[in-house]
């Protein structure tokens, strides 16, 4: 298992905010968790953090610094 947190340089949504937003973690087999800080605490499952970024990356303004 492997841990990151998610940095987002501009809040396109005006939701998630700048900085680091949120925490992860990638399992053996590819599907990942991430939890969100914030007033919006969602945890979320993805069967893999391509898909995930697809959805979340608002075009490259997403990035993931592993720990």
């Amino acid at each position: 298992m492997k841990s990151f947190v998610v940095i987002r340089t501009e809040d396109v949504s005006g939701i998630s905010g700048t900085g680091e937003v949120a925490e992860g973690v990638e399992f053996h087999d590819g599907q990942c968790a991430i939890s969100w800080y914030g007033r919006h605490q969602i945890v979320e499952i993805a069967a893999d953090l391509k898909t995930w970024l697809e959805v979340h990356g608002h075009g490259g303004r997403t990035t993931l610094k592993w720990k």
